[in-house]
């Protein structure tokens, strides 16, 4: 088997020793950074399907407000940290980009050196459960520690799920923690809130109907905390982007 190839600069120890005047000493060699940023993207857990999404490659097409949303978006991650809104809440119907920008704007983040985690919503809380149910033998509480203490969060899908006290006081105490602390959470939600500009009633043959809303979700607490910490963002109503690729073919 071949050997892994030894630093020529530090021999393998990760420190090369530097001169400066009559003081001599130890500092970290460039090796020990190589492959830091491909670390950090495989520890931040982007589904495969994501692993790839950028900025460049986001299919805005022809479409002006989908392109103004995509340039907030990368604002935002180009400015990062914002001590004023540190967070970044994108708020649509499904199959408008907003994985696609979250994830770009993570990976983004990414880059600057930072520690991120994509979390699906409905999973992590699958994730959560488990580990505070003695009865499936699990010990995953660190699900709920990962989601309170990484340096930056992204939750995909939040408030896909249906609604219990659990699940209501669990997102509160996460959204909470994370807003009291000042940690940066990026989220995506396909349900509408009005004070975002969306439309909670929809008209139907037999009238207009009431749509379930963030806020029926998530409680309105975690939802005050979420408009408190981030710039909310609601994605333009255009055609599915997936339904749009189909037809390409």
């Amino acid at each position: 088997m071949a050997s892994e190839a030894v630093c020529s600069k530090c021999g393998g120890t990760g420190f090369v020793i530097v001169e400066r005047a009559t003081v001599s000493g130890a500092q970290p060699c460039d090796c020990r950074f190589q492959g830091m940023a491909s670390r950090r993207e495989s520890d931040a857990q982007i589904p495969p399907l994501y692993r790839n999404a950028s900025f460049e490659n986001f299919m805005a097409a022809d479409n002006r407000d989908l392109r103004n949303k995509m340039s907030t978006v990368k604002r935002f991650a180009d400015e990062f940290p914002n001590e004023d809104k540190p967070g970044l809440l994108l708020i649509g119907e499904p199959g408008t980009g907003k994985t696609h920008l979250a994830v770009a704007a993570l990976r983004r983040i990414l880059e600057k050196g930072f520690e991120c985690l994509f979390c699906d919503y409905q999973n992590l809380l699958e994730r959560i459960r488990s580990g505070y149910d003695p009865a499936s033998n699990s010990s995953d509480r660190e699900a709920y520690r990962d989601a309170l203490d990484t340096e930056v969060l992204l939750l995909d899908d939040l408030g896909a799920h249906r609604v219990t006290d659990w699940v209501e006081d669990t997102i509160t105490s996460i959204i909470t923690a994370r807003c009291n602390h000042r940690k940066p959470l990026i989220a995506t939600t396909n349900l509408p809130d009005a004070d975002a500009g969306s439309a909670v009633y929809e008209k139907t043959a037999l009238g207009s109907q009431y749509r379930t809303a963030l806020r029926d979700r998530i409680g309105d607490r975690a939802r005050s905390r979420l408009f408190e910490m981030c710039t909310v963002i609601r994605m333009p109503l255009v055609e599915d982007y997936r339904i749009r690729k189909q037809r390409v073919f």
